[in-house]
């Protein structure tokens, strides 16, 4: 009952073409990768808008050290 085989993918596959035609299933597929474009796009331009961290200075602290007798 629960598995699926090759050929149970296949019928279904059939199904969803005669249902929807090529040209609508092709006109989907496209915009589902121009939306996963757009989305990596716009990851990528979310980490190019963080502005830069500024570059560490190095600092020095003026302690006075008491020796251990």
């Amino acid at each position: 009952m629960g598995s699926t085989s090759w050929i149970h993918w296949a019928i279904l596959l059939v199904v969803v073409i005669l249902i929807f035609g090529t040209k609508k299933l092709g006109n989907v597929g496209s915009d589902i990768g121009k939306a996963v474009k757009g989305f990596k796009d716009g990851v990528k331009g979310a980490d190019e808008d963080k502005p830069a961290a500024p570059a560490a200075t190095p600092s020095t602290i003026d302690v006075d050290t008491k020796e251990k007798k």
